[in-house]
């Protein structure tokens, strides 16, 4: 039963460049829900009037119209204006999607990566890291950041893999791409500019909550060759990070 379950909750990764899944979808760690239906277009721009906000401790559930049709969407806990007009990309449809803290079933819920007022400043699902605006740093989102004090850059990190390999390490750089809790943790892509393949990211688990595209510092241990099983294998995968101030 335990190996059927972790097949189901993997199931969402989709394998990319040097054997890591590169897309990890979301999932709400307070729901008991089924298994995801299907992906939407992850380059589909949605436009939506917000008419019903529910806060949950991590995340917010909005009821919200696009042409006529009212649909249910969650994204990460963030403040949202009742009547505000939002844009959001893709989105992975549940059904029957249980919130405990509201004791409600959704019918149909898409879980999206965040929403915002400028349609240019909402990412891709999947796409190039380069399609995700720096919040942090929108007049060039490729500069290279610095490693925290103590810490590495990814480049280091990558090139010395075994050295570091158990090792509790700190590293910082701009998220490029975010998918919450799955295995009942998030999922950060982090790149630092310090490689020379930018479509290389190192991947982070974490419980910390951040926002597409922030710069950040995280410690965590890392982890070579760790394997999910179904066939999806990380080569080095930073796990249980802890956010830096």
């Amino acid at each position: 039963m335990k190996t059927f379950l972790l097949t189901i909750g993997i199931m969402g990764l989709i394998m990319a460049c040097d054997s890591k899944p590169k897309v990890i979808v979301a999932d709400d760690t307070t729901a008991e829900s089924q298994p995801s239906i299907s992906n939407e277009s992850a380059t589909k721009l949605h436009k939506v009037v917000v008419e019903e906000i529910l806060q949950t401790t991590k995340y917010t559930y909005l009821s919200v119209s696009e042409n006529g049709e009212m649909t249910w969407i969650a994204v990460p806990k963030k403040e949202v204006e009742k009547g505000g007009t939002y844009y959001y990309r893709g989105g992975l449809k549940k059904t029957n999607f249980k919130s405990v803290e509201h004791d409600r079933v959704f019918e149909t819920v898409y879980l999206v990566s965040d929403v915002s007022k400028d349609p240019d400043m909402v990412g891709f699902s999947g796409g190039s890291p380069h399609e995700n605006p720096n919040m942090n740093n929108p007049a060039d989102p490729n500069a290279k950041i610095e490693p925290p004090s103590g810490g590495i850059t990814i480049s280091e990190l990558f090139s010395n893999r075994k050295k570091y390999e158990g090792q509790t390490v700190k590293v910082k750089g701009r998220c490029v791409k975010l998918n919450n809790m799955i295995m009942n943790r998030n999922w950060i892509h982090l790149q630092d500019g310090s490689m020379k393949d930018d479509n290389v990211d190192l991947t982070v688990t974490t419980t910390e909550n951040i926002s597409l595209g922030a710069i950040v510092a995280f410690e965590g241990k890392i982890t070579l060759n760790k394997d999910f099983g179904a066939g999806y294998k990380y080569e080095i995968i930073m796990e249980d990070a802890q956010l830096l101030q």
